[in-house]
């Protein structure tokens, strides 16, 4: 009966938060040009340290949590999180199953023309091992041969089958990648002896070496911007109205720096970068 009697009330305080939300603002963005209306429905794949994890209680944390948040908060729409592995991502954007994908996905070219990408922050490439490898890098060539772990699906992946094919017409082993959904799977292989290295976004690879479990030899390798990618144009010109009053109200600053994130080089004016799926034309 008193769980009973708590859960109504925890429903009753959801319900009026809500309506009170709704009498005090007013979305900036139409119903049509969202999953559901009044919500900012947005994909995450919580095993990225210290970009989105899960915390001891279960609960969503990190920069582009707290980011994502945020806009929705700047557009006066309730924030609606779906966890999700980062390789069906992309076609479920496509799908209509969520407005927004919030992982920190590097922008590419290719990508820019079948979502709209808004760059808000910069990542770069890190090699690390366990802290006890006997293993020496201080060049990417020195993982010619070796066993390296990395996220398939992404831009690491890209960036590092490039330079291994650039190795190898120069004369040296290729390095055996064995590929992981996540890079928390990359990491329990690398901690099982299953890889002798592995590869992903600096601020991921640098968390792990707080936590003792990783130790980083390379980062800064072949930086670019991440974005907040969309399916529908106008829910992207307002998140990036969005991130520009998050960046004058001091938020933007604040939060990067809480989280150890490189922040964009230029946050003058945040915009979609390339065509989209419209080839630059509004609807």
């Amino acid at each position: 009966m008193y769980a009973t009697k708590l859960l109504c009330t925890a429903l009753l305080g959801l319900a009026l938060s809500s309506q009170a939300l709704a009498a005090s603002c007013t979305p900036k963005v139409a119903a049509e040009d969202l999953v559901q209306p009044g919500k900012l429905t947005m994909v995450t794949n919580p095993t990225l340290p210290p970009q989105q994890f899960v915390d001891e209680k279960g609960e969503l944390q990190g920069l582009n949590i707290e980011l994502g948040r945020a806009v929705a908060q700047k557009l006066c729409l309730e924030p609606v999180y779906i966890r999700m592995d980062r390789p069906p991502m992309v076609p479920a954007l496509q799908a209509g199953r969520f407005d927004m994908i919030n992982t920190g996905l590097f922008w590419t070219e290719d990508r820019a023309k079948i979502m709209y990408m808004v760059p808000y922050g910069q990542q770069a490439m890190s090699i690390f091992t366990t802290p006890n490898s006997p293993l020496t890098i201080t060049r990417f060539e020195d993982l010619a041969g070796r066993v390296v772990g990395i996220e398939s699906g992404t831009y690491q992946e890209a960036q590092a089958r490039h330079f291994n094919d650039e190795m190898t017409k120069n004369g040296l082993k290729t390095i055996d990648f064995r590929t992981f959904t996540n890079a928390s799977e990359t990491m329990a292989a690398l901690r099982a002896g299953q890889l002798e290295a592995a590869i992903n976004a600096d601020e991921t690879a640098l968390a792990y070496q707080d936590l003792g479990v990783a130790k980083v030899h390379l980062q800064g390798l072949y930086g670019t911007d991440v974005t907040l990618a969309l399916r529908n144009r106008a829910a992207a010109e307002a998140v990036a109205g969005a991130l520009d009053e998050i960046k004058a109200d001091g938020f933007y600053d604040t939060v990067f720096d809480k989280f150890r994130m490189t922040r964009l080089v230029d946050t003058s004016k945040f915009a979609i970068r390339g065509p989209g799926p419209d080839g630059g034309k509004p609807n």
